[in-house]
């Protein structure tokens, strides 16, 4: 299958495109050369579509915790009719593994026609996006075959991390030391992803029992969360399976009562201030007798 011949490809495709980024004797985060000036943002705007638009909503949570700038996330197809407010000094980032994408593409045109400076997250260099936005940030995944994102979606992520670090440089809101930290897990990340790409085989047992699901969910708190949103939407796509994202600590108000032994709760958890409370939200699915599958 080529879904899965591009999931094994992330750790090679996901090291080309941080060497583009990556200074490693410095230990700095590079970008291309660009004729604006970043310390002038005032307030980022991410738009894009489906995998994609998970990929803004991390980048929502990198850039104002790193640089301390307002970001907004929007999907594409509802930004131009929500007549969004575009004034004073905005960065608009479309992200987009073809760069072809109709609603990406007419978002991207409606913030250029009112004066914002443009950035693009894209795979394919010789796209409409690549030609319109006034930076280009390629991923460099490589041809993307399969129709459910993988190698696009982890080469988007690590060129938003790269954005994200420059932009907190730039509004001096990182020190060098904290920069040469963030570049040391960035190098780390493909050595990570193959040691995640090893446990194929307790992957494939577990599988099994997501397989009898009718509905699943899957749970996850801060970056995790759109983590979860884009698990969710993969079993859909590729299983047919029922399943829905969503923010843990929200299971409470409302999807708790869904519970019961025969469904699947899949929970993303990761080092953080909030990973203990990640682990209540498990023990009150257990409490219910839900399945959980955890990953951590």
């Amino acid at each position: 299958h080529f879904m899965q011949k591009e999931i094994y490809e992330q750790p090679v495709v996901v090291a080309d495109t941080l060497q583009s980024y990556i200074r490693p004797l410095e230990m700095q985060v590079a970008m291309p050369q660009m004729d604006f000036d970043l310390s002038e943002v005032e307030r980022v705007v991410i738009v894009a579509c489906g995998t994609a638009s998970y990929v803004g909503m991390i980048g929502k949570y990198w850039i104002e915790q790193m640089a301390r700038l307002p970001v907004d996330g929007d999907v594409a197809s509802e930004f131009r009719y929500r007549d969004p407010v575009l004034t004073g000094k905005v960065l608009g980032v479309v992200v987009s593994q073809s760069g072809e994408t109709a609603d990406t593409l007419a978002a991207l045109r409606h913030m250029k026609a009112n004066g914002v400076t443009t950035a693009g997250i894209i795979n394919v260099p010789t796209s409409s996006m690549a030609r319109e936005v006034d930076l280009l940030l390629p991923t460099h995944a490589g041809p993307e075959i399969g129709v459910a994102s993988t190698k696009a979606f982890t080469c988007q992520l690590a060129v938003m991390a790269a954005l994200s670090v420059n932009l907190a440089r730039a509004k001096g809101k990182m020190t060098a030391e904290q920069e040469r930290e963030i570049v040391g897990h960035l190098k780390e990340a493909p050595a990570a992803m193959n040691a995640a790409l090893s446990h194929d085989d307790e992957i494939q047992k577990m599988a099994h029992t997501i397989a009898e699901a009718r509905d699943v969910l899957y749970l996850g708190r801060g970056p995790c969360y759109p983590l979860a949103l884009e698990g969710a939407l993969k079993l859909k796509e590729i299983s047919y399976i029922h399943a829905e994202g969503y923010a843990a600590g929200e299971m409470k108000h409302g999807p708790i009562a869904l519970i019961e032994p025969s469904m699947s709760i899949v929970v993303l958890n990761s080092k953080g201030r909030v990973s203990d409370k990640v682990r209540s939200n498990i023990e009150q699915v257990r409490a219910r007798g839900g399945r959980v599958i955890a990953i951590g």
